[in-house]
């Protein structure tokens, strides 16, 4: 007889982890899945058409809080975590919650989930959310096109729209259109696309596999969270914050990561403190003294400073980083204020599920986060902006949301990039990997 299980996720592991592990098993039976972190994903259904002849009505998706008595109501013996940014002592909780209605509790590996690519893998991951993975990942692209390569970009997974959606390909701004894609899509998608990088996301990570490499010579795994690659990596790249000391040790799986990793890369050099720097490199080289470890400047500029210097100004930022990723505030705040911008604080202005948002990750400074996974938030977002009393508007999401929403003051957008402090080594390191190289077209 098959054991019932129950897979927890927020849409993006827990959905890779079935395909790669439970899909065609017949000895154990996926029952539900459950949701958190991300809204609008609990109360649907993972697709019978990705799911499987052994799945025929698809499996139902419920949130985290009915955990116990789904358990209990399906005759569970197995429960299996697959989400990423949560605390160590959030993780061993559930372990509990699990095991006192006498379950057992799993965590699967890279042995289990990582699928081999046919292509060179470069795989860009964090310690935490926020640690600026998308700079590095952007700095790895510009690198492998220098040395003559294509990389093709695949993003970790952001399934808010359709989920029968197996594969999504974005080359343009229309392409985001046509996916109807989220704030927080946009956000990781926008800077590739206007590098003319193409990338690939969605559900199925092997389909995706599939087409990525057939369109280019190298396969950048751009994570999400701080979760560990879903392809077997050739170049494992951790982004470390030291602007929050100690969570490479207390935030799963950002432990796996920098023990993974063939190169550290302690971002945000410029804007954290040297004492919290000198902090950050020592402990990551404690767990793992292998890794070349190097540092980051993460530079943000302002396209419109006049807008912001002695005025008066509301920032937005990105917002998985400054909710779930428990930053106070982001790249937004930094450079206003290097610009000499007087911060509004606009959480009495918020409404709706902005509002919501506050109340729910009490850490958030005076910024607004960037949140809109629904055309309800969107309007929310737009009303919680446009009711704050300031001279300009700081974007320090990396998405144009002016695309989405209207915002009836002047805006000023941040852009941002990474560079390495004192020298090329990590350019070095990618450009001498045999992979890599072997995978250069011959003129």
């Amino acid at each position: 007889m098959a054991k019932n299980a129950i897979i927890m996720g927020a849409a993006g592991r827990d959905f890779h982890d079935f395909l790669t592990y439970f899909k065609d098993k017949e000895d154990i039976h996926v029952v539900a899945f459950t949701a958190t972190q991300i809204p609008y994903i609990a109360d649907r259904t993972f697709p019978a058409s990705l799911a499987g002849k052994f799945y025929p009505d698809g499996i139902p998706i419920y949130p985290e809080a009915r955990l116990g008595e789904l358990i209990e109501s399906n005759q569970v013996t197995d429960v299996y975590f697959a989400y990423s940014d949560v605390s160590d002592q959030y993780v061993m909780n559930l372990v509990s919650i699990v095991q006192s209605k006498g379950a057992s509790f799993h965590l699967l590996g890279p042995e289990d989930t990582m699928i081999k690519a046919e292509k060179p893998v470069v795989a860009v991951v964090a310690d935490r959310t926020g640690s600026g993975k998308s700079t590095i990942s952007r700095m790895v692209v510009d690198i492998l096109v220098r040395m003559g390569l294509k990389p093709v970009v695949v993003r970790h997974p952001m399934p808010y729209g359709d989920l029968r959606v197996a594969v999504q390909r974005f080359a343009t701004h229309a392409d985001l259109d046509d996916y109807h894609t989220t704030i927080e899509e946009r956000e990781e998608y926008e800077g590739h696309i206007d590098k003319g990088i193409v990338v690939y996301a969605g559900v199925d990570y092997g389909a995706i596999l599939e087409q990525a490499q057939k369109e280019g010579d190298v396969v950048i795994w751009d994570g999400g969270n701080n979760d560990f690659s879903f392809y077997v990596p050739d170049i494992t790249i951790t982004v470390v914050d030291p602007m929050r000391p100690g969570d490479e040790l207390t935030y799963y799986p950002g432990e796996t990561n920098v023990r993974l990793a063939d190169v550290i890369v302690v971002n945000k050099v410029n804007v954290a403190t040297r004492k919290a720097v000198g902090a950050k490199v020592q402990a990551v080289r404690e767990l793992n003294p292998k890794a070349l470890v190097v540092r980051t400047n993460s530079v943000a500029i302002l396209d419109k400073p006049e807008l912001v210097r002695g005025k008066k100004v509301v920032v937005v930022e990105d917002g998985p980083s400054v909710t779930h990723g428990g930053l106070k505030e982001g790249a937004g705040a930094v450079a206003a204020r290097s610009a000499k911008g007087v911060l509004v604080d606009p959480r009495s202005r918020a409404v709706g599920s902005i509002r919501l948002a506050y109340k729910r990750f009490p850490k958030l400074g005076k910024v607004i986060p960037a949140l809109g996974y629904s055309d309800a938030q969107l309007q929310d977002l737009e009303h919680s902006i446009n009711r704050v009393a300031c001279d300009a508007v700081v974007l320090g999401t990396p998405s144009d949301i002016t695309r989405m929403i209207q915002i009836n003051r002047p805006v000023s957008r941040v852009q941002f990039e990474a560079a390495e402090v004192g020298g090329h080594r990590f350019e070095s390191l990618i450009r001498t990997n045999k992979k890599l190289q072997s995978a250069v077209p011959q003129s």
